[in-house]
C-alpha cells in the first residue's frame, strides 16, 4: 500500500504521460522503480592517481558501500553528507559521479597508448574516469559542443591530475571533418531527456514531454552518425543515455544499425545489476537485447542505458602516436628547465612542451599540426607560463604531483585552520626557506604557494577561491 501511495504521489510530481508509460513497461516493478528513482543518493569514484583505492577507501570519513561494478567506485550511506565540500575533493581524491554513469568507462575498456575521443565531455565524470583507466599513456581528447560548459571540464580533469587530455569545444560534425577515423574508441554520453535524472533536475522534468524525447532522438542519431566517422577500422562506440526513453535508446541503436554499414552491436560484459535492453518496447530486432539498462531499483544509482558498437575491419598500421616532439625557443627552454628544476625532485617534462602564443607551456600529446584548425580550450596538460621574463608553475602541475616529486612540500591536515586560509587566496607567517612549496592536504595536493620573507604566499588560482570549505 505504500508503495502505491508513493507512485500516486509521484504521479503528480513528475509528468503524468512519464508515469502512465513507465507503469506500463515496468509493471509489478513500477512502484520500487519510483521510489528508487526519486530516493536521495551519492555516489564517489576514487582517483588512482591518490593512492590505492583500499586505502584510499579507508581514508573516507563516511561509511560507504563499493559499487559492485567499479572497482573505484563507492555510494554513501550517511544521509546529509556533502562531499563536494570536502578538502578530499577539491584534492582530488575522488570525483562525485551517480554510480550507474560509472559504468561507461569500465564498458569502454580504455588500455593505456589508446587514442580515446570524449565527444560530449562536460562536466567531466566519464572522462576523468577514463583518462585514470589510461593511466599517463596515451591521448585523450575531451570535447563539449559548448564553450560554456567547456572550461568547467577543463578544471574537473585539472583536478583529478589528468595528464593526457586536450579539452576542445567543437561540434561533431566539425571533429568528423578533421580527424576522420583517428580515434580507437569514441564515448558518446549523448545529451537526453534526463529522465534518471528528475530527483534532482527540476528543469529535466519540466521540459519532458514525448515532442521533446523526438527532438533529443533525432539529435542522438546524428552525433552518433557523426561518431561513426571517428572511429577507426577496429574501434569500438560506446553509446549512453541517463534516460529510460526506447525512443533515446534502443530505438537511436536500431536506426544507427540500419543506415550505418560496417557496425554491429557487441555483446557487452556481464556486469553486475546490468539488464538487457528492451527491443519490444519499440518493436525492434532482437539483437537490441545487447544493449544494457542500469535501473534504480535494481542496484545504486539513478540508472543508464549502454550500447557498444564496433568497426569492421583493420586498424591502418600509419596511424600517428603520441606526440613526442618540442616548439619552445631555447630561451625559454633554458627558463623552464632552471626555474622548474628550482621546484620539482626530477627534470620537469619536455616531451610534448609547447609554448601557445599566449605565453603558456603544455606537454601536448597530439602533434600540433593534427589539431590545428580545431577550437582547443587547452592542448594537453598545462605544466607553465611564462610572464614578465620569468617562468610560474602552473596549478595543474602541482595537481599531477606528490609529495615524493616536489622540493618543498607544506603538509596540512584536514582540521588545520591554515587550510581555509590557504583557499581564500591568503597568507601566513612560515619561517623556513624561501620558494615554491606544494600545499597538500595530508598527502593530497592542492596547489602551490610561495614562501617569502617568513611569509607562505597562496597561489591558489583566482577563480577556484572559495569564501569557505
Amino acid at each position: 500500500m505504500a508503495a502505491q501511495e508513493s507512485v500516486l504521489c509521484l504521479s503528480s510530481r513528475w509528468p503524468s504521460l512519464f508515469v502512465a508509460r513507465m507503469r506500463a513497461w515496468l509493471g509489478d516493478e513500477a512502484a520500487p522503480f519510483f521510489q528508487a528513482l526519486g530516493a536521495p543518493e551519492t555516489g564517489l569514484r576514487l582517483n588512482p592517481r591518490r593512492g590505492a583505492l583500499i586505502e584510499l577507501r579507508e581514508r573516507l570519513p563516511w561509511s560507504v558501500t563499493e559499487v559492485p561494478w567499479c572497482p573505484e567506485g563507492v555510494w554513501l550511506q550517511d544521509e546529509g553528507a556533502s562531499p563536494g565540500t570536502h578538502p578530499y575533493h577539491t584534492a582530488g581524491v575522488f570525483y562525485v559521479q551517480d554510480p550507474s554513469a560509472m559504468a561507461a568507462a569500465v564498458l569502454l575498456d580504455p588500455r593505456p597508448g589508446e587514442w580515446i575521443l570524449d565527444l560530449a565531455a562536460a562536466p567531466g565524470g566519464k572522462s576523468t574516469h577514463i583518462a585514470a583507466r589510461m593511466g599517463d599513456e596515451g591521448v585523450l581528447v575531451a570535447n563539449d559542443p559548448s564553450r560554456r560548459r567547456a572550461p568547467l571540464l577543463a578544471m574537473n580533469l585539472e583536478r583529478m591530475g589528468v595528464t593526457q587530455a586536450l579539452v576542445t569545444h567543437a561540434s561533431p560534425a566539425q571533429l568528423a571533418e578533421q580527424w576522420p577515423a583517428l580515434f580507437d574508441a569514441v564515448l558518446v554520453d549523448a545529451p537526453c531527456s534526463g529522465e534518471g535524472t528528475f530527483a534532482k533536475d527540476p528543469r529535466a522534468v519540466k521540459a519532458w514531454s514525448l515532442r521533446t524525447l523526438a527532438r533529443y532522438a533525432a539529435r542522438q542519431r546524428e552525433i552518433l552518425f557523426n561518431a561513426a566517422r571517428l572511429v577507426r577500422p577496429g574501434g569500438r562506440i560506446l553509446y549512453c543515455t541517463c534516460t529510460f526513453s526506447p525512443e533515446e535508446d534502443e530505438g537511436v541503436i536500431a536506426a544507427f544499425l540500419e543506415h550505418t554499414p560496417g557496425f554491429r552491436l557487441a555483446e557487452l560484459p556481464a556486469l553486475p545489476g546490468m539488464s538487457p535492453g528492451r527491443p519490444e518496447w519499440i518493436d525492434g530486432p532482437s539483437i537490441l537485447q545487447r544493449a544494457g539498462r542500469f535501473w534504480p531499483h535494481r542496484g545504486p544509482g539513478h540508472g543508464h542505458f549502454y550500447a557498444l558498437l564496433e568497426r569492421e575491419g583493420e586498424p591502418d598500421e600509419d596511424l600517428p602516436g603520441r606526440w613526442t616532439g618540442q616548439a619552445v625557443p631555447g630561451r625559454v627552454l633554458r627558463l623552464y628547465r632552471e626555474t622548474l628544476g628550482e621546484v620539482l625532485m626530477t627534470p620537469p617534462p619536455e616531451r610534448g612542451l609547447i609554448l601557445t602564443a599566449d605565453d603558456n607551456l603544455f606537454v601536448t600529446p597530439m602533434d600540433p599540426a593534427l589539431w590545428r584548425g580545431v577550437s582547443v580550450l587547452r592542448p594537453g596538460w598545462w605544466v607553465a607560463t611564462q610572464r614578465h621574463g620569468k617562468i610560474f608553475p602552473d596549478h595543474a602541475l602541482a595537481m599531477a604531483l606528490g609529495p615524493q616529486d616536489v622540493r618543498g612540500v607544506l603538509r596540512l591536515e584536514v582540521e588545520d585552520p591554515r587550510l581555509r586560509t590557504y583557499l581564500q587566496g591568503s597568507s601566513w607567517g612560515d619561517e623556513g626557506p624561501e620558494g615554491f612549496l606544494l600545499i597538500t592536504v595530508e598527502d593530497f595536493p592542492l596547489g602551490w604557494a610561495k614562501r617569502v620573507s617568513g611569509r607562505v604566499r597562496s597561489r591558489y588560482p583566482v577563480h577556484l577561491r572559495r569564501a569557505r570549505l
